[in-house]
C-alpha cells in the first residue's frame, strides 16, 4: 500500500505541474519561468499541508525524486505543445481536475494518519488539493479556479468525506482510493461540462 501511495503522490505532482506548465505558457514565460511555475502548483499544496501537520520533513526535502518528476513532467509539456500546438484552456482545465482528484485524497489520507479529527482531515484534503492551483494563479495574475463560478472546493469536501467514509467501513484500502479519486474527478468534471455551480448569496443594497 505505502508503494501505491507514493507513485500516486508522483502521479499527482505530474499532473500538477503539467498545469503549471501550461499556465506558464499562456503567459509566455521562458524555460525558468515554467520550472518554478510547475513546481509550486506541484508541491505547493503538499508543502503546506505537512506543515500545518508539522510532517517535517516535508515531502520533497527528504525525497528529490518529487522536483525531478515535477521537472521532467514540465518539460514534457513544453514539448509535446511545440510539437502539437493544442488547446491549452482544454488541457490545463483536464489537467486540473486529475491532479484535484489525486492530491485531495492523498492530503486527507496524510491527515488521518496523524489521528486528526475528520473535519480537519477533510480540510487537509481540500487544502493538498487546491493550494498548489491556487499559488500557480496568483503568481500568474489569474483568478484562481477556487473562486470561479463552478464547483471546485466542493467536488473535493465531496471526494475527502467519500474517502474517510469508505476507509471508516474498512473498505480495501486500493478501492476506497480509486473511488474517492473518481468522485473528485467527476464531479469537477460535470461541473465544467454543465457549467455547476453552488447557490450565490446577494446582498441587496437598500435605500
Amino acid at each position: 500500500m505505502e508503494q501505491l501511495f507514493y507513485l500516486s503522490d508522483l502521479f499527482g505532482v505530474a499532473v500538477f505541474a503539467i498545469t503549471g506548465a501550461l499556465m506558464a505558457g499562456r503567459k509566455s514565460m521562458d524555460l525558468f519561468g515554467v520550472l518554478v511555475i510547475a513546481i509550486v502548483t506541484a508541491l505547493g499544496g503538499g508543502t503546506l499541508r505537512d506543515v500545518i501537520l508539522d510532517n517535517h520533513p516535508v515531502s520533497w526535502i527528504r525525497n528529490d525524486t518529487y522536483i525531478l518528476v515535477a521537472s521532467l513532467a514540465a518539460i514534457g509539456t513544453v514539448v509535446w505543445v511545440r510539437l502539437t500546438q493544442p488547446i491549452h484552456d482544454k488541457g490545463l482545465l483536464l489537467a486540473d481536475a486529475f491532479g484535484l482528484a489525486v492530491f485531495t485524497v492523498i492530503g486527507t489520507e496524510v491527515a488521518m494518519r496523524h489521528e486528526v479529527p475528520h473535519s480537519t482531515a477533510v480540510i487537509m484534503g481540500v487544502m493538498t488539493g487546491v493550494a498548489g492551483g491556487v499559488m500557480r494563479d496568483v503568481i500568474c495574475n489569474e483568478i484562481p479556479m477556487i473562486f470561479r463560478k463552478e464547483i471546485y472546493a466542493t467536488a473535493c469536501i465531496l471526494g475527502s468525506v467519500v474517502f474517510i467514509t469508505l476507509r471508516e467501513l474498512e473498505l480495501t484500502h486500493w478501492l476506497a482510493t480509486g473511488l474517492s479519486m473518481l468522485v473528485v474527478l467527476l464531479a469537477r468534471l460535470a461541473a465544467l461540462r454543465w457549467q455547476l455551480s453552488l447557490p450565490r448569496f446577494h446582498l441587496l443594497d437598500r435605500d
